[in-house]
């Protein structure tokens, strides 16, 4: 018997986390969290103890997504992630050699080591996606290089290649090593490199699952739980799944000044990232509140809006979703009340230097979108 078979086995509604990426942008994400741990926990019968791992089933994460998911999987609290992620930003976005910064703009020696050091400590030495320690089905996104395919890699006991008869086990695959590779943003951090079983032909180069049609997880992880190959095969339904996903931010007028001669190799070189980040994270947002019945989200466009109340193909929905986001905009930090933000400072992935300010949209958010009565059918 595997320890997470009482959570996946069991007839209970289902309660998906799914997290965006978008480097620093993490700290928006965390002060959503916070206010919906603080919530649950005034809901929950023990409030001191009370942790997001003790309401959600299954957590995904990508990219600084994947980092949170896996600190809430291993049962922390936001409060303490949060610390993390402040005593920890610069030294994780800390300037490479400048011979290497042709390749990319930061080294990824410190986060290696944050990223073993927190693990060692909250899953007690047993640092594999395979920890008994984890306290919910966890799923990471990544790019994987060498074959050019994304990768969801998850601590379900019964996919195929978490099989512990394997010689080529995902579950003895080392949780920093993961979370490493699906934080590996091009220009940013080196790739990293990731040995699966004892066969040579068997180490692969991983980079940022942002740059996969998955730096929006949610719909992705809507399908592992469901789809029979995955063996999970929980129940669909408005009543029977509640899927929260929550992003980290998106800026639709960042280049609104953007002239054409400006798009060199350069521009093109940091910008992509960006652009297919948002991209994907738009499409499984979309087909989650197109499938889902959507209590919340701003609007996707000008063309659709919100898609709640909407009807799509087919006649009952299949979940109940919750979309929290911020748009970095102008107009989007007005409508949050934070006119005195210059949007250019909390637009960048990396902009460690402005902590205090992403934490100011963090909450703004929480403030205006979260209510306790979304979750009160779960």
């Amino acid at each position: 018997m595997n320890h997470l078979d009482p959570l996946i086995k069991n007839d209970s509604q289902k309660k998906i986390l799914a997290l965006d990426g978008g480097g620093i942008r993490g700290i928006i994400t965390l002060e959503i969290l916070a206010e919906i741990e603080n919530l649950l926990r005034k809901k929950s019968e023990n409030t001191e103890q009370f942790v997001l791992a003790n309401y959600f089933d299954f957590v995904s994460g990508t990219s600084t997504g994947a980092i949170i998911a896996a600190c809430i999987s291993a049962g922390m609290s936001v409060k303490n992630i949060t610390k993390f992620y402040e005593k920890s930003g610069e030294q994780m976005f800390d300037k490479a050699f400048v011979l290497n910064r042709f390749r990319y703009k930061y080294d990824d020696d410190n986060l290696a080591v944050l990223l073993q050091d927190v693990m060692h400590k909250e899953l007690k030495g047993d640092t594999t996606l395979g920890s008994k320690h984890l306290k919910t089905l966890l799923m990471m996104v990544m790019r994987n290089a060498t074959t050019d395919s994304p990768w969801s890699i998850w601590n379900n006991p019964y996919a195929k290649y978490n099989d512990r008869s394997r010689d080529d086990c995902n579950l003895n695959l080392p949780m920093w090593q993961l979370i490493r590779a699906s934080t590996a943003a091009p220009t940013y951090f080196p790739p990293q490199v990731v040995k699966i079983g004892p066969k040579e032909d068997k180490e692969f180069i991983f980079v940022d699952g942002g740059i996969t049609p998955y730096n929006n997880p949610a719909f992705q992880t809507f399908l592992m739980a469901t789809i029979e190959p995955h063996k999970l095969q929980w129940a669909t339904g408005e009543d029977k799944m509640l899927i929260v996903s929550v992003g980290t931010g998106t800026s639709p007028d960042a280049n609104k000044n953007l002239a054409p001669s400006e798009m060199n190799l350069m521009y093109n070189a940091t910008s992509l990232p960006s652009a297919l980040m948002f991209a994907a994270l738009n499409e499984q947002d979309t087909l989650c509140r197109i499938f889902g019945k959507c209590l919340v989200g701003e609007p996707l466009d000008n063309d659709i809006g919100t898609l709640i109340n909407s009807k799509g193909p087919i006649d009952k929905k299949m979940f109940t979703y919750i979309r929290y986001n911020a748009e970095l905009s102008t107009e989007g930090l007005n409508n949050l009340g934070l006119n005195d933000i210059n949007p250019k400072d909390v637009q960048k992935l990396d902009a460690v230097e402005h902590i205090e300010k992403l934490k100011k949209v963090g909450k703004a958010v929480a403030e205006k979108q979260i209510n306790i009565k979304h979750f009160e059918s779960f």
